[in-house]
């Protein structure tokens, strides 16, 4: 059986935090409320790079801006956040280290805790055909009713999540003689934990400093991210 690879999104395959930008660009788009946006961006980044989120209060928010709108504009801004935002953010370093794992005829699969519908166009991008992401619950119209469905991909939800999906293919964790998963962050030590090569990618202060302390490669892509962008016209 082939190596499984499995890969963090945000500020590990990408230089930014696609959940982060969707939401300021809803605001730019009108389509979401700038004080509001900011806010509780602030708030999930501050919590998050503490390894303290709270992941549903956060879910709550960030799957709510979908809820306020049908399904056929939220479509419409996704692809224009993708030409606009997405596809200019997608480094050939990124590619070559996805492209060297399909290369060695691996599994390759994007495990994030950003929801499918912003982040399934943006793994398509980066010619990845899986997807373990959290999952929107939605009406009977299609249209997201603002709540999770199942598992969160988020934290220990990580191993469980990627179980189900190779549960889902057929296979299981004990078939790979070698899994390896790539991240930038505290929050998915237990996914790295999990696997037999965990690469830390970009780390976050305490993601880099465990590393040096169990011996895992540290894999850099880009340059660490500039200061945050200025807050949003909230006029």
């Amino acid at each position: 059986m082939s190596c499984l690879a499995l890969f963090d999104l945000d500020h590990t395959l990408l230089p930014l935090d696609s959940e982060y930008e969707w939401a300021r660009y809803l605001v730019e788009a009108g389509a979401a409320d700038a004080r509001e946006v900011e806010a509780n961006n602030a708030l999930w980044l501050a919590e998050y790079g503490a390894g303290r989120l709270d992941f549903h209060r956060h879910a709550a928010f960030a799957l709510g801006l979908l809820a306020r709108h049908p399904r056929a504009r939220l479509e419409a801004l996704r692809s224009d956040f993708m030409r606009n935002v997405i596809a200019p953010a997608i480094l050939p370093e990124a590619r070559a280290l996805l492209a060297r794992h399909r290369d060695a005829g691996d599994l390759c699969c994007i495990v994030t805790a950003t929801c499918r519908f912003v982040t399934e166009p943006i793994a398509a991008a980066l010619e990845v055909d899986h997807l373990v992401a959290v999952e929107a619950a939605q009406d009977a119209q299609g249209n997201f009713t603002g709540a999770v469905e199942g598992v969160p991909s988020f934290g220990a939800g990580k191993i469980e999540r990627v179980a189900q999906w190779l549960h889902s293919l057929g296979l299981a964790w004990d078939q790979f003689g070698h899994t390896a998963f790539y991240s930038d962050s505290r929050n998915d030590i237990p996914l790295l934990e999990a696997v037999s090569h965990p690469v830390a990618a970009n780390p976050d202060a305490a993601l880099r400093a465990l590393a040096a302390s169990r011996g895992w490669p540290v894999l850099t892509l880009f340059a660490p991210p500039a200061a945050p962008a200025p807050a949003l016209n909230a006029a």
